[in-house]
Formats: structure tokens, C-alpha cells, sequence
């Protein structure tokens, strides 16, 4: 059976290089910025995961792999995160906002999608 190539999911002209970073399309050059950008989300005091959205909709597509939660624009980002509890909410947006801006030109949004009981375990990261 013949292998299938991907088609480009998303017709939203901010999705940058969505195509090029599909497994057929083009290399994985974007790979490590996105890790920088992830890496720099999730330590930030507060910052409990990232979030795919609520259907998914919230991600970039890299060879391979799929990172939940980043959804690369030109220009800027989306960034959809999971909160502890307690957290304040503007304090930590903005917090994420500057841990991304070395990575990012443009607009960072960032969109709140759940806040993590406190009985909810860290999720576990790659070393």
C-alpha cells in the first residue's frame, strides 16, 4: 500500500510553515525553536501543562510529532495553557509572554484553557 503524505490541516494563512513542518513538506528546521518556546512555557512558576484546545485545534505539526498546545502565526504565537490553582491568572500570562519573547516576534496570545486541582500530579517531561 502506498505511503499517504499529510495534507495541510488548517487554512488559516497565520499558521506559519504549517505545510513545510509536515512529514513530506519539508524539513524539521522549526523543531528546536519550538522545543526553546515549549521549554520556556512550562517553566514558568504556574504553568501546570500545555493544552491542545478544546478540539485539538491548538498545535504545531513537526515531523513525527505533534506539540499540544503551540500554534505558531506569522506573526506571533498561540499559547494555550493548564494553570495550577491559585495562580493569578493576568500575573502568569503575562509571565509566559516574556519567557517566549526571545523566541517569538509578534503577538503572543495566550489563552487559559483549564486550571489543575491541586491534587493533580505534574505532568511528566522528557529529559
Amino acid at each position: 500500500m502506498p505511503m499517504l503524505t499529510p495534507l495541510l490541516v488548517s487554512s488559516d494563512p497565520r499558521d506559519r510553515g504549517l505545510r513545510e513542518s509536515l512529514p513530506g513538506h519539508g524539513g524539521d528546521e522549526g523543531a528546536d525553536e519550538i522545543d526553546l518556546i515549549t521549554g520556556a512555557v512550562l517553566a514558568v512558576p504556574g504553568v501546570h501543562d500545555l493544552h491542545a484546545g478544546v478540539l485539538g485545534e491548538a498545535a504545531t505539526y513537526l515531523p513525527g510529532r505533534r506539540v499540544n498546545g503551540l500554534r505558531m502565526r506569522e506573526p506571533g504565537c498561540d499559547i494555550h495553557v493548564v494553570l495550577d490553582w491559585g495562580v493569578p491568572v493576568g500575573g502568569t500570562a503575562a509571565a509566559i509572554r516574556a519567557a517566549v519573547r526571545p523566541y517569538v516576534p509578534g503577538p503572543v496570545d495566550v489563552t487559559v484553557e483549564d486550571v489543575a486541582d491541586l491534587a493533580s500530579p505534574a505532568p511528566e517531561t522528557l529529559s
